[in-house]
C-alpha cells in the first residue's frame, strides 16, 4: 500500500505521513506479525484438530509444542482489535483539517465484516455449513459498530470505559444463564461463550464474546494520537515501552500471587517449564484480564521494536518490509489464506483418507510447523501482487480487502 493511503479496510489500517517523515513500517510489521502466526493457528486448526485444545488448555494433555504454538496465536485477536482502533482515530484525523466524522464510516465496515463471517469465512473453514461459528472477524465488526456509537464520548470517558470493561469484566465471571432463560442469548454474545442455536441442521455457536473486546478497541482508540504528527518517534516509543512494562508489571502482581485477572489459578508444576505453562495458561473465550495484560503488553513492545531496528536500513529491514506486505493487506490474506487450507486439506484427505476417525491430521506438530513455513513464501507472492495492485487502482470496491 502506498503511503499516501487513507483507507481502512476492514481489520486494516493506516500509519500517518509526519512532518516529512517516511509512514510508520511498524504498524504493517505487527499485523503482518500476527498475521503469520495466525496461519500457524489455523494449520493447527486443519491438520491438527485431532488434538484439540481446550480453554484454557488442558496440561495434563498439551504438549509443549502445542502449547506454545497455541500461546503464540493469543496475540493475534487482542492486536487486531486494538489496532483497529487506532485506525478509527487515524482516519477521522487525517490531514490539517477539522477532524472528520468516522461513525458512517465504522458502521458500513462493522456490518461488512459480520456479512463476511457468516456468507465467506464460516464455509472455509470445513467446506460446509453445519455450523455457523462467529468468531474474530464478528467480534471486530461488532466492536466498530459499538465505538460508532461511543465515538462522541470525550477521550477521557472512553479511556475510563475502556479500562473499566478490560479491568472490571472478569468480576462478571460467576454470572451464567441457562438456555432458555431470558438473559441466555444476550449473555452468550457479551460474555459467555456458547451455542445460541444448538439444536437442527444449523447451528449458531458465538466463540468471541463482545464485551472485553469492545473495551480494547476504545483504548485502541485513545491510543490513535500517540501515532499523530505532534509524537515524535522517541516519544512513541517512550510510552509505548512505558505501556508494554506497565502491563507486563500488572500481570506480574495480578497472576504471580493469583490475585485477580483469570479463570483458573497457576500452579507450582514437577518442572520448571511445566511451572511456566501453567502461568501462561490463559482464558481465551472470553479474553481474560491477565490475558489481555500479556498480549496488548507484547503487543506495545513490539511496535517499538519494530519501529527501532526493523525500519529502512536496519539490519532487519528486509524481515521489516516483508511482515509489512503481509500487515498492508489483511483481510485478502485472511481469506486467501483460509481458502488455500481448505484446499490442501481437502486434497490430502482425498489422497490419504481419514486417518483420525472421520478427520484427517498430521502425526505431530512439527508438520504443522513445516507446512506453515513451506505456505509463507509460497503465499507472499499473490499477497503482495495485490498489495501492489490495491495501492496503484483506484476503484472503490477494493477499499473492503
Amino acid at each position: 500500500m502506498s503511503s499516501n493511503s487513507p483507507i481502512l479496510s476492514g481489520i486494516e489500517l493506516v500509519a500517518p505521513q509526519s512532518h516529512g517523515r517516511s509512514r510508520i513500517n511498524s504498524i504493517d510489521m505487527m499485523r503482518g506479525l500476527v498475521m503469520l502466526i495466525m496461519l500457524l493457528d489455523h494449520v493447527r486448526e486443519q491438520f491438527f484438530l485431532h488434538m484439540q485444545v481446550s480453554d484454557p488448555m488442558d496440561l495434563s494433555t498439551t504438549t509443549w509444542d502445542l502449547f506454545v504454538s497455541r500461546f503464540a496465536a493469543h496475540f493475534c485477536a487482542p492486536v487486531f482489535v486494538f489496532l483497529t482502533g487506532v485506525s478509527a482515530w487515524l482516519y477521522a484525523n487525517r490531514g490539517h483539517g477539522e477532524p472528520r466524522s468516522v461513525r458512517v464510516f465504522l458502521l458500513k465496515r462493522g456490518l461488512f465484516l459480520i456479512a463476511l463471517e457468516v456468507l465467506v469465512i464460516n464455509f472455509s473453514w470445513m467446506g460446509n455449513y453445519h455450523t455457523l461459528w462467529l468468531q474474530v472477524i464478528w467480534v471486530i465488526g461488532l466492536s466498530m459498530l459499538a465505538l460508532a456509537a461511543l465515538i462522541k464520548l470525550p477521550r477521557l470517558w472512553m479511556a475510563l470505559l475502556g479500562l473499566l470493561i478490560v479491568f472490571g469484566h472478569n468480576l462478571l465471571s460467576p454470572i451464567h444463564f441457562e438456555p432458555d432463560t431470558w438473559g441466555y442469548s444476550l449473555w452468550t454474545i457479551l460474555h459467555d461463550r456458547g451455542y445460541l442455536i444448538a439444536e437442527g441442521d444449523l447451528k449458531l455457536k458465538v466463540s468471541y464474546p463482545l464485551l472485553p473486546w469492545i473495551g480494547v478497541i476504545l483504548l485502541g482508540y485513545v491510543a490513535g494520537p500517540l501515532f499523530s504528527r505532534k509524537f515524535e518517534a522517541w516519544q512513541r516509543q517512550q510510552r509505548l515501552m512505558l505501556l508494554g512494562v506497565g502491563c507486563f508489571a500488572f500481570f506480574c502482581l495480578l497472576r504471580g500471587f493469583n490475585l485477580y485477572g483469570e479463570t483458573l489459578p497457576w500452579q507450582v508444576g514437577e518442572s520448571i517449564g511445566q511451572t511456566l505453562m501453567s502461568v501462561f495458561n490463559l482464558t481465551k473465550y472470553p479474553p481474560s484480564l491477565s490475558f489481555l495484560l500479556v498480549t496488548l503488553g507484547g503487543m506495545f513492545c513490539g511496535l517499538v521494536l519494530f519501529e527501532r531496528y526493523f525500519a529502512a536500513g536496519s539490519l532487519f529491514s528486509w524481515i521489516g518490509q516483508k511482515l509489512a506486505v503481509f500487515g498492508s493487506v489483511p483481510m485478502f490474506f485472511y481469506i486467501l489464506h483460509l481458502y488455500v487450507l481448505l484446499l490442501l486439506y481437502l486434497v490430502a484427505k482425498g489422497l490419504f483418507g481419514a486417518n483420525h476417525g472421520e478427520l484427517f491430521g498430521v502425526a505431530h506438530m512439527g508438520w504443522v510447523w513445516l507446512i506453515s513455513l513451506v505456505l509463507i513464501p509460497l503465499l507472499y507472492y499473490p499477497v503482495s501482487w495485490f498489495s501492489r495492485y490495491k495501492s496503484q487502482s483506484q476503484q472503490a470496491w477494493l477499499k473492503y480487502l
